[in-house]
């Protein structure tokens, strides 16, 4: 342990750059990692809806219509013109209307009424769109520049993209509001306004990495994407805050910095691991769970553990010291209230909140 420590301390430009180097590659493949949002490729492969999936799709090669498109108040001519549009866009495999049923040259009085109005009633022209997979929110924005405001679309691949558009709204404005909770939380409870920016710099890296690493799985499901790094950023902070809070405990018995950083990664990294691995033993539970994005979330949360603790040990470190003059520069007093007689009184209340938990909880398992 002294040699590692002795290491992260003599090497520690060359760590922060290589860090940087890792978390620049990391953020490229990012943009490389296939989303998969289709729900149903998670189920348990034993499950009826899933033995049904596979007979349709060995039954029936052809791809299915997964995008119904209404369009009001236009003439057959009109309509035959949408379907061309339609079918021209890149992505589109195929486009159904009465056209492929009936014969448009024999007046539509004359047709079978229920065909017809499956396709055409009112005025009002309904399309079946095969699109390709993988091209869901292109071919969707195409359809609605096509059929405009008035149009409507409804059917898988509309859900798709729907689902891929709020999992990107959803995780911002998580991430809005709490990572200023974060900042908040950590100014109240350190010594200096840079602190904050080590922690989630840390914290943050091992992110980056993580996410870009989920390459190597090939994709990863929407819901993977959307709540790891959010839940990564919650369990992983603490990490960090034993860590410099050790630092600043040996700051006060050691004159020279380096040395209190060797002291400091000697008494925190036990307690570090010892966190780490009971997050990362929770989250590897998840593999036990047929529901498959289960095992995906789970796999991916325990590389994201592993990549903070070691963005702890060793980043952050490195980090510290050389930026610890800046530190001192910008430090402040604690402004979050120490609480040290708020023990004594809770202890009193061990035997009464002991035994209303016990009577809440009982029910829950009756």
């Amino acid at each position: 342990m002294d040699r590692f420590a002795r290491a992260i301390i003599n090497k520690r430009k060359t760590i922060i750059i290589l860090s940087v180097i890792i978390s620049i590659i990391s953020a490229l493949l990012i943009m490389s990692v296939k989303i998969n949002y289709n729900i149903a490729d998670y189920l348990p492969q034993k499950v009826v809806s899933t033995t049904g999936i596979k007979v349709m799709k060995r039954e029936f090669t052809k791809a299915i219509p997964n995008a119904s498109v209404m369009v009001e108040n236009v003439s057959i001519a009109e309509a035959l013109d949408i379907k061309r549009q339609l079918a021209g866009i890149e992505g589109v495999s195929e486009v159904l209307w009465l056209d492929d049923v009936v014969d448009l040259k024999i007046p539509l009085i004359m047709q079978d009424a229920e065909t017809v109005e499956g396709f055409y009633k009112d005025r009002s022209a309904l399309y079946s769109v095969t699109v390709e997979d993988g091209c869901e929110q292109d071919v969707i924005a195409a359809i609605r520049e096509i059929v405009g405001p008035e149009g409507a679309i409804a059917g898988e691949a509309a859900n798709l993209t729907d689902m891929q558009k709020a999992a990107v709204t959803e995780v911002s404005l998580a991430v809005s509001i709490l990572l200023p909770v974060i900042i908040i939380i950590l100014i109240l409870s350190t010594t200096s306004w840079l602190e904050p920016i080590l922690f989630l710099s840390a914290i943050g890296l091992s992110v980056i990495v993580n996410m870009g690493t989920n390459i190597i799985f090939g994709e990863i499901s929407f819901v993977t994407n959307s709540v790891s790094p959010i839940l990564q950023l919650a369990v992983s902070m603490d990490y960090a805050i034993f860590l410099l809070h050790s630092f600043g405990d040996f700051r006060k018995k050691y004159d020279d910095v380096e040395e209190a950083m060797f002291h400091a990664i000697k008494a925190s990294i036990t307690t570090v691991a010892a966190s780490a691995l009971t997050t990362l033993f929770g989250f590897l539970a998840l593999l036990f769970m047929e529901f498959r994005i289960g095992p995906n979330l789970g796999i991916c949360l325990a590389k994201g553990i592993i990549f903070s603790f070691i963005s702890v040990v060793v980043f952050l470190p490195a980090l510290t010291l050389s930026l610890y003059k800046l530190i001192d520069k910008t430090g402040h007093r604690i402004i979050m209230p120490e609480f040290r007689s708020t023990g004594k009184y809770l202890s009193k209340l061990f035997i009464p909140v002991t035994v209303i938990v016990a009577v809440v909880i009982t029910p829950a398992y009756l």
